[in-house]
């Protein structure tokens, strides 16, 4: 797999892992150019770590990935000090993306790329996480890839707004909240933009509020 400026990255064979599309990930930074330099990264089910590398490429100051596979996160670790320069800090974290984003709580990121498994059920919990842990910075993007024949962005009604408000104590998601009813993080985030790409669907959100 190559990326900017023609670097070439390592790849896991077979389909233990679905890398972002060429196509995607050049959309991606075309949407965020001039937003990534300085910026603070954070990857979540980052397979072998392509949109973190791309991101160190062009200027980010941090990149986090968070995967469940080890083998991912060995060669995730290998391009991505490949590309970082001395200036850079990244980090790679194993485990299970929901639990471990609890350990980043006292940080915040400027662009957030999440792509899990399209079939997986990571979508809500996985907002919902970032929503509770505040990890998304006032300014910042977060963008989610997903088939729409596996999951829809969920969109806040009038007649669910109260569930949602009943979920947060002081501007946070309370610690037992329940998204089955309507997920935590449609009365946080909002969607700012949505584009398709074959049966490839990009959602981005910001902060309520934020502009």
């Amino acid at each position: 797999m190559r990326i900017y400026g023609n670097r070439q990255l390592k790849t896991l064979p077979g389909l233990e892992t679905r890398p972002t599309s060429a196509r995607v990930r050049e959309a991606v930074f075309n949407i965020w150019q001039g937003a990534i330099a300085q910026s603070r990264w954070l990857d979540l089910c980052a397979g072998t770590g392509a949109m973190g590398a791309e991101a160190l490429c062009r200027g980010a100051s941090l990149v986090v990935g968070i995967d469940i596979k080890g083998k991912a996160c060995s060669i995730m670790q290998q391009n991505w000090r490949q590309v970082a320069q001395p200036e850079q800090t990244f980090q790679v974290i194993r485990g299970d993306v929901v639990g471990r984003l609890k350990t980043l709580a006292d940080q915040q990121f400027d662009r957030i790329y999440f792509d899990p498994p399209y079939a997986s059920d990571l979508y809500n919990p996985v907002l919902d996480a970032i929503a509770h842990y505040q990890l998304l910075a006032d300014q910042g993007e977060l963008a989610v890839e997903y088939n729409p024949k596996h999951w829809t962005p969920q969109l806040l009604k009038p007649e669910d707004s109260f569930k949602a408000e009943e979920k947060h104590e002081g501007g946070k998601v309370k610690d037992n909240y329940d998204c089955r009813d309507v997920a935590s993080y449609v009365s946080t985030l909002e969607i700012c933009r949505q584009k398709v790409y074959g049966n490839t669907a990009l959602v981005f959100y910001r902060l309520k509020g934020k502009l």
